[in-house]
């Protein structure tokens, strides 16, 4: 549950959670989440403008001339989160091509990790992620958690340009670039599903927190095949 409530400059409550990352504190993060969003959506709660949760934090935007940081405190730990609003999480397969024109950083990790491409693939690929945040780039999903035997540190020098649908891991976590953007992370290789769709308006983003991903590989000829 909550740490500790503070504010975070004059119109955001800052609802630190604790230091450690884990399923079971980002649920926490979540659920508080899912029971504001819908809280503020219904009315219940005025002045609320943005939810932004994060591994193990949740900061709550407000409007100052409707509400302030004690009234919202201490709605937020009157929560009964026993009655948490559930959110039906979903199990999401991505495809993934790690041919050598995507899978960027494989020579790295040979070396830093004493694996071969193989070994690497095959403790990628069996394991189901949780997604724990999304963010630094819209849509773009923080998972967690990666094998320990293929964790590695953050290249050395980040890519001015990672290409969009780049699959990547560092320390614990994986994720994919929803868009082209800077980068540090060791690059394994590319998906042809569309994470993130600016055009859909309602729902843009393919993978949320709290839900569950597995993924799969495919050839090169697969990947320009693919369907959505």
């Amino acid at each position: 549950m909550i740490k500790n409530i503070s504010n975070l400059g004059d119109a955001a409550v800052y609802c630190d959670f604790g230091s450690e990352v884990n399923e079971i504190v980002n649920s926490n993060v979540i659920n508080y989440f899912n029971h504001l969003t819908d809280f503020a959506k219904k009315g219940k709660i005025k002045g609320i403008n943005n939810l932004t949760p994060s591994y193990n934090k949740l900061i709550v935007s407000f409007d100052l001339s409707i509400t302030n940081f004690l009234k919202l405190k201490e709605i937020i730990l009157n929560l009964n989160i026993d009655k948490n609003i559930k959110k039906e999480n979903k199990k999401i397969k991505i495809p993934v091509c790690c041919d050598d024109e995507y899978g960027l950083d494989f020579d790295r990790l040979n070396h830093k990790l004493n694996l071969s491409k193989e070994e690497i693939l095959k403790l990628y690929f069996n394991k189901e992620y949780f997604c724990y945040m999304t963010g630094f780039i819209a849509g773009m999903p923080f998972l967690g958690d990666v094998n320990e035997k293929i964790r590695s540190d953050r290249l050395e020098t980040p890519r001015v340009k990672v290409p969009e649908g780049s699959v990547g891991i560092v320390e614990q976590f994986a994720n994919i670039y929803t868009f082209e953007s800077p980068g540090g992370w060791n690059i394994i290789g590319n998906t042809p599903r569309k994470i993130f769709k600016k055009s859909n308006l309602q729902d843009p983003a393919l993978i949320k927190p709290g839900d569950k991903v597995t993924f799969f590989q495919i050839s090169k000829h697969d990947y320009f095949k693919f369907n959505e």
